[in-house]
Parts: structure tokens; sequence; C-alpha cells
């Protein structure tokens, strides 16, 4: 409707405006004005037309009242629910958000129309300013949103009063199926630092921390895991700490499984570990378990891992997944009677590969092998050793009797070899069985039959148990040696007590030593074979 239309017409006054989230903003005046010119030529029209009418009650003749009310159509800025005056001025004079006043004649309000239509584009200013002697205006009051933060003191009860609530959310969740499906509102960002961590969550807790990059968050994920950290679950850990990148965690998974081997590979989620997982703790040379049983676990993995692949659980498809890691285990280290009753007939070892094997338990010199044959120690730390001769000499000779000699320490330790002098006619290859044997009980603790080759030096070459035998403070022992080779070097000038002590720790550990009486092939304190022993603190 133009602003010079006939003053017979009752006027529609809208003087609302959206606020911060839809409310009218408070205002101290009399009466409110636009927030900015969004809107400004529709609110100056509807002004100027209550300035031209003279009878805001004009009755259906004028074609004023309701009718006009309904005909004024609310701008997008002004939605229907806030229209006001559709009832006429006798239900805006009875509300108390409303108030309105009459003009004095209708030829004023004719004037006032033409001085509105003259002046168009200033009618939003000119509207402002003469509300106060308006001849009909409406004042909209609405109530002030509720300011929630005003009541929260910290962020922290800030962040806490948004969880779950739809205040300020910007992504929902549709968690459920059916009927049973709920709409959960939440926030891009963390809502505290409290964090409530469970065996079925701290995974996934963990890769979005990672994900993320939530520092705090990932130490709890870390340090609820290396608490909840046993045997029977190192396996699974190891896989997800190794997949996470979190070298810490991988590193106590090891040791745990070093600690517990036999534990770790008879748990359930043994066999639901990678191939890369599998090979970095077989390559271990700290593993507390003898090779056969390492053998057995790799089956039982295999078997699992082609069942995965859907391939039916032949030797050869058993040998194909495992890949690399059957390199991995140290055939060697069995003994003859372990590797004919299980790997040998297993189907997995290729021909060739067994009877080296074979060759290599009994026969020397010894062949070679394309699998590992030093030794696992379940110990960690630095390997030490002792020497008990100040000299070396020429020609000690052999007739298939055991040297020996008889030791004790002062503190408990670990025996996993013992350093042997060589031929003195340049390179050969010696036969040995090597044995520490409980004194008082004549029990042999540890013993290996196998072979080394030396250069002609005057060195001593190293002899090594399958396993280390642990060895108690202030118990006897015998270190025993039986070689089969031409006449070797030998060490005199010998000495009773020998002290190794720790460089980092200062640590002590004193041997003692003594003939053994028996058949012996001539060692002594002072001269003969072992001149080293091996150990772990």
């Amino acid at each position: 409707m133009a602003a010079g239309e006939s003053n017979s017409r009752s006027s529609c006054l809208n003087l609302s405006n959206s606020g911060p989230l839809g409310n009218a903003p408070p205002s101290n005046s009399a009466h409110s004005s636009p927030a900015s010119n969004r809107g400004a030529g529709g609110a100056a029209g509807g002004i100027n037309r209550s300035a031209g009418n003279s009878n805001p009650q004009s009755g259906p003749e004028n074609g004023g009242g309701t009718e006009s009310a309904v005909r004024s159509t609310p701008s997008a800025h002004n939605p229907p629910r806030q229209t006001v005056g559709q009832s006429g001025a006798s239900s805006g004079a009875a509300s108390n958000m409303t108030a309105t006043s009459s003009s004095s004649s209708s030829s004023s309000s004719s004037s006032s129309a033409s001085t509105a239509s003259s002046s168009a584009d200033a009618s939003a200013a000119a509207a402002v300013s003469s509300l106060p002697s308006s001849p009909a205006s409406v004042l909209v009051y609405r109530e002030p949103v509720y300011n929630w933060q005003a009541t929260k003191s910290t962020v922290k009860e800030r962040f806490a009063f948004l969880f779950n609530n739809e205040v300020l959310s910007d992504v929902h969740f549709l968690v459920g199926k059916g009927m049973g499906v709920q709409r959960i509102p939440a926030h891009r960002f963390l809502y505290s630092d409290e964090v409530q961590i469970g065996p079925e969550t701290v995974m996934t807790t963990l890769y979005t921390a990672k994900k993320y990059a939530v520092p705090a968050l990932e130490a709890h994920c870390v340090e609820f895991l290396k608490k909840n950290l046993r045997a029977d679950n190192a396996f699974m850990l190891l896989t997800q700490a190794r997949l996470f990148d979190e070298p810490q965690l991988a590193s106590l998974c090891l040791e745990n499984i070093d600690k517990n081997t036999a534990d770790a590979l008879a748990a359930e989620g043994f066999t639901d570990v990678d191939l890369d997982t599998l090979a970095a703790v077989l390559e271990r040379d700290t593993l507390g378990v003898r090779e056969v049983r390492l053998f057995g676990a790799a089956v039982r993995w295999a078997e699992a891992e082609a069942q995965r692949q859907q391939l039916q659980p032949t030797p050869e498809n058993k040998r194909r997944v495992l890949g690399k890691a059957l390199a991995l285990i140290r055939f060697p280290l069995m003994t003859i009677e372990e590797f004919a009753a299980g790997p040998a007939q297993s189907g997995i070892l290729t021909d060739r590969e067994v009877v080296s094997l074979f060759l290599h338990f009994t026969v020397n010199p010894k062949p070679h092998v394309e699998f590992i044959d030093r030794p696992r120690c379940c110990l960690r730390g630095k390997e030490c050793s002792i020497t008990r001769f100040s000299q070396v000499e020429s020609r000690w000779g052999y007739s298939g009797t055991s040297d020996r000699i008889r030791f004790s320490v002062n503190r408990r330790i670990f025996v996993v070899g013992f350093g042997l002098y060589g031929s003195i006619h340049g390179p050969t290859d010696y036969q040995v069985n090597i044995q520490i044997i409980h004194t008082d009980s004549n029990t042999v603790l540890g013993q290996n039959d196998t072979g080394f080759s030396c250069d002609g030096t005057a060195s001593t070459f190293r002899v090594m148990f399958k396993e280390p035998v642990e060895i108690l403070p202030s118990v006897n022992y015998i270190a025993c040696a039986t070689l089969k080779g031409p006449d070797s070097h030998y060490g005199t000038k010998g000495m009773r007590k020998v002290t190794h002590e720790a460089p980092a720790t200062g640590t002590k550990t004193c041997f003692t030593f003594c003939y053994a009486a028996g058949n012996n092939n001539g060692t002594s304190v002072e001269d003969g074979q072992i001149p080293e022993v091996i150990f772990y603190t």
C-alpha cells in the first residue's frame, strides 16, 4: 500500500527488529527503533501510513480494521508472530505490549501522507525522529534471551553445561536403529580435561587423540594401557602401539613378552597380530622360551593367518603366510630330538633345509645353515665376561677327557657361555660339549653339544649355551668343556679370584676358582682351558 493512499485505511505498524538469537534488543526508551537500515523503506511506509490515518478504528466501509491488517503482508525480517495490531485498536489498547494514539483530523493525515510521499528517501530517519509526536504508534517489547553463561563462573562449568545440550550445538549424532534412534547434540571441541577410560574405549579414544592432536588425552590413554599391561594382552597392545606410533608403550609390551614369553604366546590375542609385529618379536634375543615352543606358536599364527586370507591351512600356505618370520626361528638352537619330532615333520621346511639342519646337529665341521644359530638370552642389560689367566702358552692336548674348573660367585648371575682357546696349527674346527654342573648334587644345569672354528691365533673363541644358566651366590658349580680336535693354546698364571666391576653402576661380581677333582684333563686354577666366563648380571 502506497504512503499516499486513502486515509480511510487503517494502518498496521511493525517496529520489531530481530536482535541476537531472534530476540528484540532491549531499550530504555518509550519507543523502539530499527536496529539497522535493513527494511527501512517498509518501516517508513508503515509509520507514515499511521500518521495519515485519522481514525485507526475505521469501519469495514473504509477498508480498515482487521481486513487491512490481514492484507499487510509481513516482511521476511518480521515474521507473522511479531506482527502487532491484527485485532484493531481496542485489542492494542488492552495489551501491555502496544501503545496507540489517534490523529486529530483527516486533512492533517492527508498532508502528512503527501509529505511522506515526496520524501521517500529520508522516510526512515523522519519516521524515527517523529515517533514521540506520531498520531498512531505501536511499541513492541520482547523478553531478553536467558544468559546462561552469566551463571557459570568458570570455563569448565560452561563446557559442562554444553555437554549433551542443544545450545550452540553444531553437529548431531544419530545413535541406534529404527524407533530407538536418538539424536544427540554435540560440539566440535573438548568439554573438559576430565576423561573416563575403560578397556572397551581406550583404543578408540587413543585413535581420536592422535587424529585431533590432543597430547594430554593421548597421555591419559597410554598411561591407562601401561597400568593394565599383562601377558595375556601384551601382543594386542604391542600391535596397537606400533599402529599409533607409541614407542614407549611398544617397548613396555616387548619387555613384558620377554619376561612372560610362554604366557604371552599362549594368549588368545597372539594369533591376531600382524606379520610385522610377529617378526619384531621373533627377532629378539631376549625371549625366555625354548625355540621349539616358538615354532609351535608360529605354526598356530600361520593357521589363523591362512584363514584370514581365505587359504587352506596346507604346509605350503603356512610357509607362504609366515614369509620373513620363518627365517627368524632359530632351528639350530633346538635339540635334535625336538627338531625331528616337530619342524622336520611339519612340511613347512623344504627337504634341503631339513637335511642341512640334521647335518648341523650331527657332524663336524658343521655345515652352513640358513637359520640363525645365535642363542637367545632372556636377560636384558650388557653382556659381561671375566678372564682368569694372565698369559697364554702353546700345546694343550685332548684325549676325550673333560677340562673342568670349580667356581662360585658373590651375587646372582646368569652364565651364557665360555671363551675357549683354539688350535696352534692355524685355522681349525673343533667339536665341543660344554656343561655347568651343580657340585653338591652333580646335576647338569645347562649344556650344549656344538662346535667352533678358530683362526690359529691365541685369542679366545665363544661357545654359548642354548639358554642362560642361573648361578646363585655362594654355591659351588663346575664349568666343564670336552674338546675334540688338535692341540691348542692354553692359559697360565691363573688367578684364584677375579672381580668384574660394572662401569655404569660400579656393581662388583667376584668369581672364586678352585680345582675340580675327578676325571680332569689337567685344567686347574693356575693353568689350562676355559679361560673366560660370559655372563649377565
